[in-house]
């Protein structure tokens, strides 16, 4: 697991793409984050959790299989781009931020930026299937950070539906927060309790 609290970024080297075979191979360079990664090794990449499948140095590629591209942004990476790097989260590791499982659940839009002087708001679209496993005051990931949400639209607003955060300039500085402008996509994942207290009242009629 992941705490969601980025620890550097990384560069996108390259990506290939196995048409037929619903598969593509990333290549990124991860400065201070393949000491003791090994094969094997998980990495959260713009909050997506991804394994090592070959190193050299502080490049690595990982295999990213049709779910996930259909899924999260990482299909429409290119080459130079800049990611949020996370290693996972060690037994008895300090969680500063909260429990992100690194499978992302959507891809949301940016809809507005309005900067505070010393915070900036961000209002991100969501799709409806998941605006009810948001709260504010709840967390959530975008692109693999933990931030708090401030504000959520009326539950009516069906079509409609996103959630605000407001940002430090520190976690824009450092993250990939501090590029994104109105129209970019965005991963999502949702609160991992969120999803199974969903899940649990799916069967709660049924027995």
């Amino acid at each position: 697991m992941f705490t969601g609290i980025v620890t550097g970024q990384g560069v996108i080297e390259g990506i290939e793409t196995f048409t037929g075979k619903d598969l593509a191979v990333l290549t990124l360079r991860a400065p201070g984050h393949t000491d003791n990664l090994g094969l094997g090794g998980s990495l959260a990449v713009n909050g997506v959790c991804l394994t090592a499948t070959e190193m050299d140095g502080e490049k690595l590629s990982v295999d990213v299989m049709g779910e996930t591209l259909r899924r999260t942004t990482i299909g429409a990476l290119k080459t130079g781009d800049q990611v949020n790097l996370e290693r996972c989260t060690p037994a008895g590791g300090r969680l500063d931020g909260h429990v992100v499982q690194g499978h992302v659940d959507t891809v949301g839009t940016v809809l507005a930026r309005e900067d505070h002087g010393q915070w900036t708001t961000f209002r991100i679209g969501i799709d409806d299937a998941y605006a009810p496993l948001t709260a504010e005051k709840g967390s959530i990931a975008l692109d693999g950070i933990s931030l708090t949400i401030t504000a959520v639209s009326p539950a009516a607003d069906a079509g409609n539906h996103w959630v605000e955060v407001g940002i430090i300039p520190i976690t824009l500085a450092e993250t990939t927060m501090g590029t994104r402008q109105v129209g970019d996509k965005i991963n999502i994942e949702v609160d991992v309790l969120a999803k199974y207290v969903a899940r649990l009242n799916e069967f709660g009629g049924q027995q």
